[in-house]
């Protein structure tokens, strides 16, 4: 319900007030770009914002372009910008800061948006508040890349000439959303107030934000129960807690707004490490794992079993690719056949194993599947880490075995082609770390992306998802639902298909 839907229903939006929300786990900076975990890219866009939002259909919908034009052909592309916007150190906003983001500072600092601005011939601004693109070739989801958590637009004057990665404004960032950074102390709290010279009038409604860092999950549940904050989103509350906070008359827990991102969680595989680079023994480990325990035992039924790469609510996923059913004894029959032989206390091969550092229910999942591997004579041995380290060891290729979830964006070629393709192994967290190497899997991506019509991705995508399952690159577990639980009294948290991955400069605390 956006503010204008709140009128119209009889609540003004009401101005004033400090939400108090949390962050987990806190992230190293704020800065879209040099970091791309999925704290940053949840409350870096309160300071930041891309050219265009999304609707829950994915449908774009205005933001620091006010509108846009698509050539016939599919290879021009012209925004018209928002005008009178001042970034938060006063300067004007120009089209120039749309060029510089877009051409420089995310084709030099993130994967995903390397991959897809490369097939821009020319950007250029054509006036102040005019930006034209033309692309070597049409490229059919190009729009969705416009996002601020795909490509904020950041200040020109603040990095132009600077590394990218260590300029000032990195750690106090200076963006054209309706909240500006004020504070962050580490281990404790990120305070943004509102931005007075925003360009939206009257906007925002909120006075502060205050994200707020507490490592335990009990704590975290216990301050959204007293009111202390009034917004948890993503890992904030295990999932444990959530039949609990259901019941409680003055919440809302929400699992809408992921639909540009349709989060997919995996087992992560080192394909440099034998016997993982051994196929037959990714698709015993697959089998091994009961994901509807994973679901409804763990997750208490948030979520769903995830069937292929491709989340079943992104563009061009196929029923009809499905990995191997649970069947330990199957599992337990490929590893024989395949020359691995239990030894005297029944362990084939040991593994090293990292549960991802994001909350107690990541490392029951780890614990779950270390008794999983166990079942078919394989030892998983848990190395436990921070959220920093676990970024930079999977980013070196320093692991074996992990768990990571990976956005979809909306398409397969951007969200899950970076995964498998091998010109994208890179040592960047978020890429093709695992080393998988296919050249027929990369060609069939080369023709999703270069193809013209739907039609043409479907084939190309079908015929991809179908290798993989037999191939298991990654062991794919769940397709992820975080919950949104917030006061009843906060307004307008979930408006579009990117949930609280947005300015919240609608967002309201009504009396």
């Amino acid at each position: 319900m956006r503010a204008s839907e709140a009128m119209a229903q009889g609540v003004a939006p009401r101005r004033g007030g400090t939400l108090q929300m949390m962050l987990t786990p806190e992230p190293p900076v704020l800065q879209i770009g040099v970091n791309q975990q999925g704290p940053t890219l949840a409350a870096a866009p309160k300071m930041f914002q891309g050219l265009l939002s999304f609707s829950s259909t994915l449908e774009p919908l205005p933001l620091l372009a006010k509108s846009w034009t698509i050539s016939p052909d599919g290879k021009e592309y012209v925004f018209r910008l928002q005008e009178n916007v001042k970034w938060h150190d006063g300067q004007p906003f120009t089209a120039e800061d749309v060029v510089f983001s877009i051409t420089k500072f995310h084709m030099e600092l993130a994967p995903r948006a390397r991959a897809i601005f490369q097939l821009i011939e020319t950007c250029a601004a054509t006036d102040p508040h005019t930006v034209r693109i033309v692309l070597k070739q049409p490229f059919q989801p190009f729009l969705l890349m416009f996002d601020a958590t795909a490509a904020a637009i950041v200040p020109k004057h603040l990095f132009d000439g600077r590394d990218y990665r260590t300029a000032p404004a990195v750690q106090r960032p200076v963006g054209t959303g309706p909240f500006r950074f004020v504070e962050w102390q580490r281990g404790n709290f990120i305070r943004m107030d509102r931005f007075d010279d925003y360009w939206k009038p009257g906007q925002p409604y909120l006075d502060s934000i205050i994200y707020r860092i507490i490592p335990d999950s009990q704590s975290r549940r216990l301050a959204l129960e007293s009111g202390q904050v009034l917004l948890s989103q993503a890992s904030d509350i295990e999932p444990f807690d959530i039949p609990a906070l259901r019941q409680r008359p003055n919440l809302e827990v929400n699992t809408a707004g992921w639909e540009y991102f349709s989060p997919l969680s995996w087992m992560e595989i080192n394909h440099r490490v034998a016997p993982l680079n051994d196929p037959r023994v990714r698709r015993a480990m697959s089998m091994a794992i009961d994901r509807n325990f994973i679901v409804n035992r763990l997750w208490f039924g948030v979520g769903k079993p995830a069937t292929n790469p491709v989340a079943s609510t992104t563009r061009f996923h196929d029923a009809n690719a499905k990995i191997a059913a649970f069947n330990v004894r199957a599992a337990n029959e490929l590893l024989d056949a395949a020359g691995f032989a239990r030894n005297a206390q029944g362990v084939r091969f040991t593994v090293k194993h990292i549960p991802l550092p994001y909350g107690e229910i990541w490392t029951r999942l780890s614990e779950y599947l270390r008794q999983a591997m166990r079942n078919v004579g394989i030892a998983l041995e848990l190395e436990s880490t921070d959220a920093g380290s676990w970024a930079r060891r999977v980013g070196n290729w320093e692991y074996e075995t992990t768990i990571n979830f990976v956005y979809q964006f909306g398409d397969p070629t951007l969200g899950v082609e970076r995964t498998y393709v091998s010109t994208n192994i890179q040592r960047v967290t978020f890429t093709n770390t695992g080393g998988y190497a296919n050249p027929q899997v990369d060609a069939l991506f080369q023709q999703a992306r270069n193809a013209a019509v739907a039609a043409e991705r479907q084939r190309a995508f079908s015929e991809v998802q179908k290798i993989l399952v037999e191939e298991v690159p990654q062991i794919w577990l769940m397709e992820l639902a975080f919950p949104t639980i917030h006061d009843k009294k906060v307004r307008n948290v979930i408006t579009t298909g990117l949930g609280v991955h947005t300015s919240f400069d609608d967002v309201f605390l009504a009396g």
